[in-house]
């Protein structure tokens, strides 16, 4: 069973992260459906994105839940029915769920060349304390960007803007921790990052 790692960064919280090498049949099997899921994953056209749709259906398993026991509100955002605090994320070959108690955030994305094409459409403080001549430039842009899309999952608000609403505090490559914040509709909420990276993909989760 490819449960890659599991985190358990306090008492309310715990990470699991999914290494993806099963077939799709292989990770169908052994699992319960709701009928619309079941729809919605033979309508999907990539494989990559039925395996870790699936993917995500087996960690929920290794937390001790069912399909059934998640829901999605009018944002999008994803919720237990036992009043739980959960974020779902998949990249390619990894997918990774966060439980917790309280308001939660997660985000894997594979390292590449392609996000600084896309850099001055999510960053604007950040530019501040980035150069484009460090030779670890390509992963900090995707710890933040994995920051920010954590951010976006547990605010879950519309019109919030990665570039105009949040912020990340300059962390070092070596850090594992850094913090984030919300500055949105004249409030500002400030949150805990947890960074991770394996074989080449970054993982952020965000924390109250």
């Amino acid at each position: 069973m490819p449960l890659y790692k599991s985190i358990t960064p306090n008492s309310q919280t715990t990470v699991k992260i999914w290494k993806i090498t099963e077939s799709y049949d292989d990770l169908i099997n052994g699992i319960s459906l709701k009928s619309e899921n079941l729809e919605r994953v033979l309508g999907m056209k990539s494989e990559l994105h039925q395996r870790g749709f699936l993917s995500v259906r087996h960690l929920l398993a290794e937390f001790g839940y069912q399909d059934s026991d998640l829901f999605y509100d009018e944002n999008g955002k994803p919720h237990l029915h036992d009043g739980k605090h959960i974020s779902i994320t998949h990249s390619f070959i990894f997918s990774a769920v966060v439980v917790s108690d309280d308001v939660v955030g997660i985000d894997v994305e594979k390292q590449r060349d392609k996000i600084t094409i896309i850099a001055h459409k999510f960053l604007d403080y950040e530019f501040d304390y980035l150069s484009k001549t460090d030779e670890d430039y390509i992963k900090k842009l995707t710890r933040i960007w994995c920051v920010k899309e954590s951010l976006y999952k547990l605010f879950a608000t519309p019109g919030l803007s990665f570039k105009d609403h949040c912020l990340v505090i300059p962390f070092a490559i070596e850090d594992d921790k850094t913090y984030a914040w919300i500055d949105y509709d004249n409030k500002k909420y400030r949150y805990n990052i947890n960074f991770l990276e394996f074989e080449g993909f970054t993982c952020a989760y965000a924390l109250v």
